[in-house]
């Protein structure tokens, strides 16, 4: 088996919060636990949404907490041309195709075929642009999605499937305002870091399918993956900067980790424990430790 390989890929579009660094302290642990290395990597592709600073603040706050990489960070906004020929190798086999849909064309193609999008529910695109344009400008790249079931299986969560062609469609690439999406430069970026093992958030459960197709198509080597327990807000939804999650209170960084290690199922320690102590202990405690996983 290849050298474990683990990572942390905040987006800096504000500080870190309580959920946020539960998947951080979950992916070190799981890299000390199985004696690997752990990166970290600076998703700021999505550039609107990026805070000036945030970025920064994020490592400051990791090595606050103990939480060092044991690599230079690495930021997506300086690998565009990288995903320009993951991008380029896709179109050359036949694998990716230009789109001209706006959503508002997307919702009305549903709606013609029957399958209008139900509320908070993605659309999937219904493929209308798969046989060429027809005349009209492209706006987006997409992944022409192969038929068929998607299995694989999370070291959490269990057996997992999803037929990505029929809910999700085929995805975009890169988007109508000619940033790169999130799926492609996490895929191309994984593989440039060789990433063995991928430990995050539940709620980035449903793209590991999306994910797994795009790494076939690339002909790139799937992690394995783990997607860890969510913190949740007074409103019972996920803590997130977009519904108001504080930052991180690191005036006694040891207190911070206790209630992260508390959702990860682990003991708290006694008072008067270093924080090294305390990471070391939960290392060797982590419970995620499956054969060949």
């Amino acid at each position: 088996m290849a050298p474990y390989r683990g990572r942390f890929a905040p987006s800096p579009t504000g500080p870190l919060h309580a959920g946020s660094l539960v998947a951080a302290l979950a992916s070190w642990l799981d890299a000390r636990a199985k004696g690997g290395r752990w990166l970290v990597r600076i998703e700021d592709v999505d550039a609107p949404r990026c805070v000036p600073g945030a970025d920064r603040e994020i490592l400051r706050q990791l090595d606050a907490c103990g939480l060092r990489p044991d690599e230079p960070p690495v930021w997506q906004s300086t690998r565009g041309s990288a995903y320009q020929d993951a991008l380029d190798s896709l179109v050359a086999k036949g694998a990716a195709y230009p789109c001209a849909c706006s959503r508002k064309d997307i919702e009305e193609a549903l709606i013609a075929l029957g399958r209008p999008r139900r509320r908070g529910e993605e659309a999937p695109y219904p493929g209308t642009c798969r046989d060429g344009l027809h005349g009209r400008p492209a706006r987006a790249w997409r992944l022409r999605v192969p038929h068929g079931m998607v299995h694989w299986t999370d070291r959490r969560l269990g057996p997992q499937s999803q037929d990505v062609a029929h809910d999700v469609g085929d995805f975009v690439l890169r988007r109508a305002d000619g940033l790169w999406a999130y799926q492609l430069a996490v895929v191309v970026d994984d593989a440039a870091q060789a990433i063995t093992h991928v430990v995050r958030g539940e709620d980035l459960a449903d793209n590991t399918a999306r994910q797994l197709v795009l790494q076939r198509a690339l002909g790139l080597p799937a992690p394995s993956y783990l997607h860890t327990p969510l913190v949740l807000g007074a409103n019972g939804e996920k803590l997130s900067k977009q519904n108001g999650a504080q930052a991180l209170d690191l005036a006694d960084p040891l207190a911070a980790l206790d209630a992260a290690a508390a959702v990860l199922g682990l003991r708290s320690h006694a008072a008067g424990c270093t924080l090294d102590g305390a990471l070391a202990g939960w290392a060797g405690a982590w419970p995620f430790l499956q054969s060949g996983a």
